[in-house]
């Protein structure tokens, strides 16, 4: 993005993100902000233009001109999470990377009765990696969990004010464990509250699932 920004200005530029997300990790509607020196462009010439300047794997979906005091991530209200798992011994090529297959049959009720125990405000600290260097806070607010099934497809969406470094993965990875009873809903939400980091390790999905 700021490559294409200074082709278009022949002047470097800083792009500031609402946020950032793990490696694998797709984005859909990110916003971002930049701090222009004029405004020579209106905003549908701005999207035209840089798209033709971008990988086909990033498009600016709209632009438009804000106020001076507008920040894509400090003026965020907050971010939603979709984590998609494919329930089916086949898995869609055009799902490869996008979604996690298992192959074993899941306790959805369990599932969902254990995502219940995330929504609200908890220190999130047992279910965050150590990326080598301390968290400002590890306490975060989740205003909601949904679980949703369609055919294969299982979906696990997280509305919240924000997210710690693996903290999603870490969760659903710990909500799969009890669907598969291989951990109790009390075990799981000991963890909210220890002040303990999580480990970096997720259940290696070829090894622990089939």
């Amino acid at each position: 993005m700021e490559s294409a920004f200074e082709r278009v200005l022949d002047k470097q530029v800083r792009v500031h993100g609402a946020g950032r997300t793990d490696a694998g990790v797709h984005a859909l509607a990110q916003c971002a902000h930049i701090d222009l020196p004029n405004d020579r462009l209106s905003a549908a010439r701005w999207t035209e233009a840089l798209n033709a300047l971008l990988p086909p794997t990033i498009r600016v979906l709209r632009c438009q001109y804000v106020s001076n005091d507008f920040h894509a991530r400090l003026s965020a209200k907050g971010k939603i999470y979709r984590y998609r798992i494919w329930l089916a011994p086949v898995l869609p090529p055009f799902e490869y990377r996008r979604a996690w297959q298992i192959v074993r049959p899941l306790n959805l009720k369990v599932l969902k009765r254990a995502a219940k125990h995330f929504v609200g405000t908890h220190d999130f600290a047992g279910f965050a990696a150590n990326r080598g260097k301390p968290e400002k806070s590890t306490t975060r607010t989740i205003y909601s969990v949904r679980v949703r099934q369609k055919g294969p497809c299982l979906t696990i969406e997280f509305d919240g004010d924000g997210f710690l470094y693996k903290m999603v993965r870490l969760i659903v990875g710990s909500l799969v464990n009890c669907a598969l009873g291989k951990m109790r809903i009390e075990d799981v939400t000991a963890r909210l509250g220890s002040g303990q980091l999580g480990p970096a390790r997720l259940p290696h999905p070829l090894k622990d699932y089939f």
